[in-house]
């Protein structure tokens, strides 16, 4: 019995942050038309408020993010598109990480740096587990065994390290960037603003899911390892 509530709560630790991130967004996506203006009509009107004109205002289909290379905000259809308190908030978010690059915030430098550091490592650690299964059967040496265990921690606890990272610059960016400048540009109509501070909360968590999927997914790889 004490092992079915530990693994309860185990599961509700790694996919309850994902699955309330998921309905805050969705909750506060309609109505559609809450707004007069667009996602990335917002953030592109931010932007230029803080000098920013050449940060560019992309679609994009692999989710909401800032890119510090390309120098642009790119928001999901529903954000771009969207006219909704969510597709606002969202939009305000990733302008956040926009100023944090301009201002050189140190955390999100960090994390940039490492993302390109890590690239390297992820592409190896997936050759040799793509390699190493194939190699074991053919010459039958128990050690590739040892190496494609040793890959996967490679590529896993890279991707768990930047999520790590990258928490403090998530909530930088919603509470110290996003919610002042709604603020200041007195952009949210006002029995929003508490339901804007969720979601922002929402976006900022949005990288402990992963880094928890993370994890459990080294776990699973020590679990295997022991047997």
């Amino acid at each position: 019995m004490a092992i079915i509530v530990l693994l309860a709560l185990l599961l509700v630790l790694v996919f309850g942050p994902g699955l309330w991130v998921r309905r805050v967004l969705e909750r506060y996506s309609t109505p559609a038309d809450r707004y007069a203006g667009t996602g990335a009509q917002l953030a592109r009107h931010l932007l230029n408020k803080h000098g920013l004109d050449s940060v560019a205002v992309e679609r994009t289909d692999e989710g909401d993010h800032y890119d510090p290379q390309a120098k642009a905000v790119r928001l999901t259809d529903d954000k771009f598109d969207g006219k909704s308190l969510t597709a606002i908030t969202v939009a305000a978010h990733e302008v956040g990480h926009a100023l944090q690059d301009h201002e050189g915030y140190a955390p999100l430098r960090l994390r940039t740096r490492l993302v390109k550091g890590t690239r390297v490592v992820e592409k190896v650690g997936a050759a040799v587990l793509l390699v190493a299964p194939v190699l074991a059967v053919i010459t039958r040496v128990p050690q590739l065994s040892l190496l494609m265990f040793g890959a996967g921690f490679l590529t896993l606890g890279s991707s768990a390290l930047i999520h790590l990272v990258t928490l403090p610059t998530e909530f930088d960016a919603s509470f110290n960037r996003a919610l002042p400048i709604l603020d200041e540009f007195k952009i949210l109509k006002k029995p929003d603003r508490p339901h804007a501070r969720r979601l922002l909360r929402a976006a900022a968590l949005t990288y402990m899911s992963a880094s928890l999927m993370s994890l459990l997914n080294i776990a699973r790889w020590l679990a295997i390892l022991r047997r």
